[in-house]
């Protein structure tokens, strides 16, 4: 069915995902942070709504110590685990497709064996509504470290509004400063 209101339902459906993730773990004391397409989705519409795009999933890293916990708190919130093609992922119980999931990754270990550097376990931000989020220094480093032509559109999101400074690229290790280059000169 075409629809006028499929953005809308889209948004409307991911945030509900990252709600029902947020209250599972939440309730169970389980830290966790949003990471990847919704978290640069909500850093950059915090600071202008027009520039934010869209995303597939919801991301979430945690700590591969707290995975049974997590399979635990997300069982009771209705989600269940499954282990695909090398992804962790939450997936709502009856759920035809992976679309709908909340996929892990682990703090301190990097996603895919060639990647540079580990995803980061920085202090997470917590949004208005109590959701935890990786602050803008982590989203660069695990967008450069992917490098995905996804990834390079949000490092270019990031930084049309003004959330790459000077002191997150100062931070970056030389290879994804590089990167961060390269991603300049396309613009």
């Amino acid at each position: 069915m075409l629809t006028a209101a499929a953005y809308d339902i889209h948004v409307e459906q991911l945030l509900a995902r990252m709600r029902q993730f947020h209250a599972a773990l939440d309730g169970a004391g389980i830290p966790y942070r949003i990471v990847g397409g919704l978290a640069t989705f909500i850093h950059v519409y915090a600071r202008d709504s027009g520039k934010a795009r869209l995303t597939d999933d919801v991301d979430a890293a945690v700590s591969r110590s707290d995975l049974p916990r997590i399979i635990a708190a997300a069982e009771a919130a209705g989600l269940r685990y499954r282990h695909v093609a090398g992804v962790d992922m939450l997936v709502e119980a009856g759920a035809p497709r992976a679309k709908s999931a909340v996929h892990l990754v682990f703090v301190n270990e990097k996603v895919r064996p060639g990647y540079l550097e580990p995803v980061p376990a920085s202090e997470p931000d917590r949004t208005n509504e109590g959701i935890l989020i990786a602050p803008v220094a982590d989203l660069v480093h695990m967008k450069l470290t992917s490098f995905r032509l996804k990834d390079k559109v949000h490092i270019q999101d990031l930084d049309s509004v003004g959330l790459i400074t000077p002191e997150i690229e100062a931070g970056l290790s030389e290879p994804l400063r590089a990167r961060l280059a390269e991603v300049r000169a396309t613009e």
